[in-house]
């Protein structure tokens, strides 16, 4: 059975790593994380133009790398897909060239079939005998991408390949290439800084931090239940504050926090004890803004706010509330623009807010780190 793609990469520098994961055929893996985690690193020697110091990499089965057995294939040997993220196309070379170059050892008819037929599929089709200068950063790496395909590569890895666009090119090629994925039955491996990018475009993220993989699961596990705090700050959540376990209910459908001297209802958590310490967080979005007219006890875990901070644009607004009743307590709130405007959100403006006791995940204790409070009064 092919198992797609797996990697496990160990080295204590010069780049530390400690990585492992894997992405069956079909499927897109994110690997997210700040500048110098390892992302491009890792995918280099999944390619084979880098050499971790010990680890295996396996792709449907066939080992192309084995510290351990002495394994290490070629590049050429591998099967491997690499769309890079200056794209790397020869400036001398047209279009077609660029990609035919990708497919020597072919009979030059079939190259130039099989090159003509992976230009129309990523819609360059029209432009062969241009150059790379004459193309546009969006047709570039269209072309990069055909090149990257026209191997027939076992797997597929995008080194931050929309970087070098301009926003509404970057939408458009993030729509193309979510259609193509759908239709390759290989794994693909993308490396990118942006969180929003990764999570439209991948079934799964794995989180990187100085070169260690913390965590690997669909977007929408791994940004709602970060497994430690330190994943919860590298996926920037807003909410992450330290708090005591007071309380379990006899009939396990409740467990209570203490944040501030203020009780928080939350799921059932029986695997911590009354009197620990620890960390929590709840996203912007879960911070649900309790209406004027509604009574002021509807809302679980209710807080009377003021608004320090205000971030509107686009379609969504962001919010930074101080709580009236504890003035060190904050929370982050992020809502539709024209939610806020209905309810005349300003700096100043007093909100009452509620959070729902499912939204609340809880995570080991995080070092404690000083807070900065971005509003007075």
């Amino acid at each position: 059975m092919n198992r797609g793609l797996e990697v496990q990469f160990e080295q204590p520098g010069p780049i530390p790593l400690d990585v492992a994961f894997d992405c069956p055929p079909g499927e897109m893996l994110a690997l997210v994380g700040p500048s110098g985690s390892g992302k491009t690193t890792i995918l280099r020697a999944i390619a084979g133009l880098a050499r971790a110091q010990e680890g295996q990499v396996t792709c449907g089965g066939r080992v192309l790398f084995d510290s351990g057995k002495g394994v290490d294939l070629a590049p050429q040997a591998r099967r491997v897909g690499l769309l890079f993220q200056d794209y790397a196309l020869f400036p001398h070379l047209s279009v077609l060239d660029n990609v035919r170059i990708a497919l020597l050892g072919l009979p030059e008819e079939e190259r130039e079939a099989r090159a003509m037929a992976w230009l129309a599929r990523t819609r360059v089709a029209g432009l062969e005998q241009r150059r790379p200068d004459q193309l546009s950063g969006g047709e570039q790496q269209r072309v990069a991408l055909a090149r990257a395909l026209a191997r027939d590569p076992a797997v597929l890895l995008l080194d931050e390949p929309f970087s070098a666009v301009d926003q509404v090119t970057r939408h458009r090629l993030r729509l193309e290439l979510a259609d193509l994925a759908h239709s390759l039955e290989v794994p693909i491996v993308l490396v990118t800084h942006d969180l929003d990018e990764a999570c439209m475009l991948a079934d799964r993220i794995c989180v990187l931090h100085r070169g260690r993989s913390l965590q690997v699961g669909s977007p929408g596990e791994v940004i709602a239940h970060p497994a430690t705090a330190e994943i919860a700050r590298l996926i920037d959540t807003r909410n992450i504050h330290d708090a005591t376990v007071t309380a379990h209910a006899g009939d396990g459908g409740w467990s209570e926090i203490t944040w501030g001297g203020r009780p928080l209802k939350i799921r059932h958590a029986p695997d911590h004890a009354i009197g620990e310490t620890i960390s929590w967080c709840v996203a912007p979005t879960n911070v649900l803004l309790i209406p004027d007219k509604a009574r002021r006890e509807d809302g679980e875990n209710g807080f009377d706010t003021r608004v320090i901070a205000l971030l509107s644009g686009g379609a969504l607004s962001q919010a930074v509330l101080k709580c009236q009743a504890a003035p060190g307590l904050l929370l982050h709130m992020t809502l539709p623009t024209r939610v806020a405007s209905r309810h005349e959100l300003r700096v100043g403006r007093e909100l009452r807010v509620s959070l729902p006791r499912e939204a609340i995940h809880l995570m080991p204790q995080a070092r404690r780190r000083p807070r900065r409070d971005p509003g007075s009064g």
